[in-house]
């Protein structure tokens, strides 16, 4: 009985032994690259939410569980942003929120560099995903960069549309202390 009320408490209180952060709009950047017809046609997403307990020293406790605002995409073009707010791409009325959670956050061969493992869901499809990523500390956070690659079609966007399946995300996140 000792061991079970000492776990519990453990578990308990281990929640309130790491650094929480939340993600922030301001500051931050979460950008897309992919081509149409062969031009790169970049854009943008915001209204970034959730929480993110980040240690650097202890990586074990480390989780992100972050998302955006499906219906901020913007391209600098109207008609085309709510072209993509459609149901063949985003279906922003049903899938409001584009969801990223990691799995675990590890350190990788190169100096300054982690790694980190999740899932990543859009339209309700959720694919493993894993990418490069720096922390940088600030008095009051982190900024977070780094950048993966995904097939829009394993999402259900944009269906056999002339634009290309791959696209670049590059992220740079401003996350303060809670």
């Amino acid at each position: 009985m000792k061991k079970i009320i000492i776990s519990v408490l453990l578990v308990i209180t281990g929640k309130f032994l790491f650094a929480q952060y939340k993600p922030v709009d301001q500051g931050s950047s979460i950008q897309f690259k992919i081509k149409n017809f062969g031009f790169n046609v970049s854009g943008s997403f915001t209204g970034l939410e959730g929480t993110i307990n980040f240690d650097p020293n202890n990586l074990a406790t480390a989780n992100f569980d972050v998302s955006i605002d499906a219906n901020s995409i913007n391209t600098d073009n109207n008609a085309r942003d709510n072209h993509l707010r459609e149901d063949t791409y985003f279906d922003v009325k049903n899938y409001p929120r584009i969801h990223f959670v990691s799995t675990k956050v590890t350190t990788s061969n190169k100096q300054g560099t982690l790694f980190i493992f999740g899932k990543l869901t859009i339209k309700n499809q959720s694919k493993d995903i894993s990418f490069p990523f720096t922390a940088t500390s600030s008095d009051d956070g982190y900024l977070f960069k780094g950048g993966f690659k995904i097939n829009r079609r394993d999402f259900g966007v944009g269906g056999s549309s002339t634009i290309s399946d791959n696209l670049e995300m590059s992220l740079s996140v401003v996350a303060k202390k809670k």
